[in-house]
């Protein structure tokens, strides 16, 4: 990993060769600037035009984008300080999330018990990787190491800027070698990780919330001394197969709340806004240990084209 150091070469050396700041998103790579706000409601785009005939109920709303489909959202942008990489484990990956001054910001909540996580997956839904980035304060510039095999990568970063909302910004990562894509993957609601089985149980449904109930056991026996993780005994992500939009996924009760067990349940809540395939990654920790379950769930739709789950989807995506 970087030293800070290191860190500070690389900002006076981008700055000197372009003459700007550091990895303003303009500079790495195309990326849509939206005029209007696309999640704006119909009431907002009618406002003060006396020519508009009926009332606002009767415009459709825009519906909400999700997150992860674009770079730039709301004045921020993520903007990576290389978007090839060479395979193998713990590769660097560097960044910024550069404010609407155009300047990297340094100044983020904590969600979750991190001020930023960043998810990093290949586009066949293989590699599986939640971690957590570490900011150097005098540059804004963020730093993780990484684990990557040949392909195109989706990485995702979910963070909330100081005085501003939740925000999940993503973009693409080549990574050069052979790929073969995996195979699709079918729908399963049972995962084996190491000595542990976990199941889930609840069904998502377009436009609906749902509850989804992910229990843990190992060697066959409930485990019921989970270990916090994030604040949490579980953190549970989304991914929309085919342009692998990001949910936002919400676990009942804290650890230590009085009423919220350590097992071997977790229930978490979400909604889908579509059909299709969604592929779920439960973090949970137990001795210790982080682990990864991951399930694969189909989502049906009245007259809708059920989309690929992106196992042959190594190419980029438009939506940013």
């Amino acid at each position: 990993m970087n030293t800070p150091a290191k860190l500070t070469g690389f900002v006076t050396a981008v700055a000197a060769v372009f003459g700007i700041a550091l990895l303003v998103g303009a500079t790495i790579g195309p990326v849509e600037e939206q005029t209007e706000d696309p999640t704006a409601s119909a009431h907002d785009a009618g406002h003060g035009d006396d020519t508009a005939t009926g009332s606002a109920a009767e415009t459709p709303a825009v519906e909400e984008i999700p997150g992860g489909l674009m770079t730039y959202r709301n004045g921020y942008v993520l903007a990576l300080a290389e978007t090839d990489l060479e395979s193998g484990e713990d590769r660097n990956l560097t960044f910024a999330i550069n404010g609407p001054d155009g300047a990297p910001v340094t100044d983020f909540d904590v969600t979750h018990d991190k001020e930023l996580h960043l998810i990093a997956v290949r586009r066949d839904f293989t590699g599986f990787q939640h971690v957590h980035p570490v900011l150097d304060e005098n540059t804004g510039i963020w730093s993780v190491d990484v684990d990557l095999t040949p392909g195109t990568w989706q990485v995702f970063t979910d963070f909330t800027p100081t005085g501003g909302e939740a925000l999940t910004l993503g973009t693409d990562l080549a990574v050069a070698g052979e790929f073969v894509p995996a195979a699709p993957q079918a729908d399963n609601r049972t995962a084996t990780v190491d000595d542990y089985e976990v199941t889930l149980d609840g069904d998502l449904s377009s436009g609906s919330d749902a509850m989804l109930t992910l229990t843990v056991s190992k060697d066959g026996r409930p485990v019921t001394d989970l270990q916090p993780y994030l604040g949490a005994y579980g953190h549970l992500v989304a991914l929309r197969g085919g342009d692998l939009a990001y949910l936002h996924v919400h676990p009942d009760g804290t650890p230590g709340d009085g009423t919220t067990r350590s097992g071997p349940e977790v229930v978490f809540h979400t909604s889908v806004p579509s059909a299709g395939t969604y592929h779920l990654y439960l973090d949970f920790q137990h001795d210790g240990v982080v682990r990864t379950a991951a399930f694969t769930l189909t989502v049906g739709g009245t007259g809708e084209v059920q989309p690929g789950s992106g196992a042959h989807g190594d190419h980029s995506h438009s939506g940013r």
